[in-house]
């Protein structure tokens, strides 16, 4: 459960190597969270599918409201809700589920603009099914979280929050 922080300088930190999404406060890390990345590793060219470093920012917040498991697709809900009668049906899908936190870098020629730009790219913080191993890497891109998680933290993050992946 994430704490109530009412005030301070918020933002987020990945850590690639120990696959951890790390919550901070005036610098302090006071929460932390098992994520996947990218399966490739970390990388910031388009068509890598890994997962790209540097700052970052929350670009768009996606799914208020949305219940716990929504599909999305093209950032859009389908109207399903995951279940396994679903994800039999479509072996090998790679599942964003119940929010998304859309990135965009701030470095530009490093996460931002030409062939190195987060947003265009479709990097998110997303919620995951649950037989999906957090804590590895097996992502193709993006950064993966319990879906209860994902939740928690959607509501805790405001657009425009620092998240730094490094």
């Amino acid at each position: 459960m994430i704490l109530s922080v009412a005030h301070g300088n918020r933002s987020i930190r990945v850590d690639l190597a120990n696959q951890r999404l790390e919550l901070l406060n005036e610098g302090q890390v006071f929460e932390r969270f098992l994520v996947s990345t990218s399966k490739y590793g970390p990388g910031e060219i388009f068509g890598s599918l890994k997962t790209p470093r540097g700052q970052h920012i929350i670009r768009a917040k996606i799914g208020a409201g949305q219940p716990l498991g929504t599909v999305f697709r093209g950032r859009r809900p389908t109207g399903d809700l995951y279940c396994d009668e679903l994800a039999r049906s479509e072996p090998g899908q790679d599942w964003i589920l119940t929010r998304i936190l859309w990135l965009s870098g701030t470095e530009v020629g490093r996460n931002r603009l030409g062939n190195v730009d987060t947003m265009r790219r479709y990097i998110y913080i997303h919620g995951t099914p649950s037989f999906e191993f957090l804590g590895e890497p097996r992502s193709i891109g993006c950064i993966r979280m319990s879906n209860q998680e994902i939740l928690e933290l959607f509501d805790w993050v405001e657009v425009g929050m620092s998240v730094e992946i490094n």
